[in-house]
């Protein structure tokens, strides 16, 4: 069973092509055979029973974070790029339970329209938003693969695709809570087939508003478990353009402050995973693992309430480890963000290279007072990336870390950032 991969792609496919990468190799090409045997890739599945599509064709970001990683064991890629293909321009009769809906739409306007009219397939017409964004990031995850396999005008197809959550942002669409302006403008807006405006307040579906309007039923909203400020972070293939867009690094900063202050991000739904994280994109790792520590221990505990939400396959319970051992994957693309680990030192054998990479930290503290990282070295040179590629498992090494009590600038420099599609 893989449940749902809108969940699982996030956190446990990562950790277990980590931990254990011929088992991640079994499930991908277990995915390439439902493909190969049922014609459309899952993206929520229950022993043989198809279960509800919650997004995009997540299916598409478990293959390509496989396929950037370099996992070969067996994997047929020709047959695993038709099958992303068939998600990206095939509609299935029922896009409820498999591929994606509203392509022609997503074709033609670039946008899923909040009054989609769609002869080719049934599905729920609701979740205009949230698979908008999902549908651009699925589509970039089919263009990294496009460029690895040597497609060329599929990857500028898909890269250009890959844009479309630019559609939906309204620059001048303002955010109050209790009719007290948030400081904050622009976010994601639904719009209608004609290119109008529709609106949905950008903290409904949030804790702060009608937390439980926007699940998975016919009289959902435009955005799924969780508000328009969170999806309108939703661009993790080019951060940096998102930045620009929401007025700078500093004014990003401030943006995911308030998102995790002020009651609005839920930490045990999945999409609240990466907005810990996403202070690297804007040159403030340290705002990252200070944030880690502050939903570990709060939300993440040893406490009968230990674990937020549902635990959704593992999600939940992959988080926290990816969280305690320093190296959280942004799931799709070869980029692990560092932070410090919560322990003195962590150590992971690859399984297929026979290879151990161990991050270590210098001056760690059980209290937690120094969790901001200094300096790096790498097999003992200089390291000033805040992040770091899949390569580092698979050949081994040792990542030092010296940490400090402050900030500092390490990490901060933009040669220092993850990478963006807008950066190259």
């Amino acid at each position: 069973s893989f449940y749902c991969i809108w969940d699982s792609c996030r956190s446990i496919h990562p950790l277990i092509t980590l931990f254990d990468p011929e088992s991640q190799a079994l499930m991908i090409r277990s995915l390439l055979d439902i493909y190969r045997y049922e014609g459309k890739l899952p993206d929520c599945r229950m022993s043989l029973c198809k279960g509800f599509t919650q997004g995009g064709s997540n299916a598409d970001v478990v293959l390509a974070d496989a396929y950037v990683k370099n996992m070969t064991q067996g994997i047929d890629w020709a047959l695993a790029y038709e099958a992303v293909l068939s998600d990206a321009e095939d509609e299935p009769l029922n896009w409820a339970v498999e591929g994606r809906g509203g392509l022609a739409s997503w074709k033609s306007l670039g946008y899923v329209p909040a009054d989609d009219f769609d002869p080719y397939g049934v599905g729920p017409f609701t979740r205009s938003i949230s698979r908008t964004v999902e549908y651009a990031y699925n589509d970039f995850c089919i263009a990294e693969m496009a460029r690895g396999l040597g497609h060329a005008a599929d990857y500028e197809k898909y890269v250009a695709r890959s844009e479309n959550w630019r559609n939906l942002y309204k620059e001048d669409q303002n955010s109050t809570i209790n009719g007290t302006e948030t400081g904050f403008t622009g976010f994601l807006q639904p719009k209608f087939m004609n290119g109008t405006w529709g609106q949905q307040d950008p903290i409904f579906c949030s804790p702060l508003l009608n937390f439980t309007s926007c699940y998975l039923n016919p009289d959902g909203h435009e955005t799924y478990e969780g508000s328009s400020w969170l999806y309108t972070t939703y661009v993790p293939h080019d951060m940096a353009s998102l930045i620009t867009t929401l007025d700078g690094p500093d004014s990003f900063v401030r943006r995911l402050d308030y998102l995790h202050e002020s009651g609005l991000l839920y930490i045990g739904d999945e999409q609240g995973f990466l907005p810990v994280y996403q202070y690297h994109y804007a040159g403030r790792p340290g705002k990252s693992a200070a944030r880690a520590h502050t939903y570990i221990p709060s939300q993440f505990n040893t406490s009968v309430n230990g674990i937020p939400g549902n635990d959704d396959s593992g999600a939940m319970g992959s988080f926290i480890v990816l969280a305690m051992m320093g190296l959280f994957p942004n799931p799709g693309q070869n980029v692990y963000l560092i932070t410090p680990p919560f322990f003195p030192e962590i150590s992971i054998t690859n399984k297929i290279s026979g290879n151990k990479a161990t991050i270590r930290n210098v001056n760690f503290d059980a209290e937690y007072t120094n969790i901001y990282i200094q300096s790096v070295t790498l097999n003992g040179v200089a390291y000033t990336k805040n992040w770091i590629g899949h390569e580092f498992f698979v050949d081994g090494g040792v990542l030092e870390l010296t940490l400090g009590p402050e900030e500092s600038a390490w990490g901060t420099r933009y040669e220092d950032l993850p990478p963006s599609l807008s950066t190259g």
